[in-house]
């Protein structure tokens, strides 16, 4: 069971965590995209920061719709609309509620990724956050049908996410500005992917202390 604090503690780790990293996403997308994914990110998430006490009171769905409300508003590029459309459907399968199972965490990294692959149209190999995201959800699910419990599943979940971001590398993107570059864009870590990695490795670590 997951507790509406920890949600909290959840997006206050992720903001830490895109913060301590903002100079390494942005020179990942720098090398394939605008070197500015770091940046954007940092921003969206330092206002979540400041957005997250006026909704702290209320259910998980409404806080996760109220960072996906910020994000989409102040994240530039196509980080705003796939990470604001990820909280957004993710906050709709959980509206109203204090705490979370582990059937509805299923449903609500179930729901963000479909949300996400609907808003961007990638597939697992386009070179996306998706290659990290897709693996990480099914790797979740199939802990939990093993009866492996919350911690366990979300440990197997995030290594699938990092495996899944490593092996973006030597794709070739299929999908946004890496796209433009052809080849080029083959030998090069997603930043995307990487962010979600970092999203999810904060969840895990916010269960486990816990």
């Amino acid at each position: 069971m997951v507790i509406k604090g920890q949600i909290l503690q959840w997006l206050q780790r992720f903001a830490a965590l895109v913060e301590e990293n903002k100079d390494y996403l942005t020179e990942l997308d720098a090398a394939i995209g605008d070197a500015d994914h770091g940046i954007n990110m940092e921003r969206g998430f330092k206002k979540v920061m400041t957005q997250l006490p006026s909704v702290a009171d209320q259910d998980i769905g409404n806080i996760l719709k109220s960072v996906s409300m910020t994000l989409i508003s102040t994240v530039g590029g196509a980080s705003g609309p796939l990470y604001g459309t990820f909280f957004l459907r993710a906050s709709t399968v959980v509206a109203g509620k204090q705490e979370l199972t582990d059937q509805d965490m299923l449903a609500m990294l179930q729901a963000g990724l479909d949300g996400v692959i609907g808003r961007g149209k990638a597939q697992l190999g386009d070179k996306t956050m998706v290659d990290a995201l897709s693996p990480a959800v099914a790797a979740f699910e199939q802990a939990l049908v093993k009866d492996q419990g919350m911690q366990a599943a979300m440990q197997q979940a995030v290594s699938a996410a990092e495996k899944g971001m490593q092996q973006t590398t030597p794709m070739l993107a299929k999908k946004g500005r890496a796209s433009y570059l052809g080849d080029r864009s083959v030998g090069h870590q997603d930043p995307g992917a990487t962010s979600t990695y970092l999203m999810l490795k904060s969840l895990l670590e916010t269960i486990a202390i816990n």
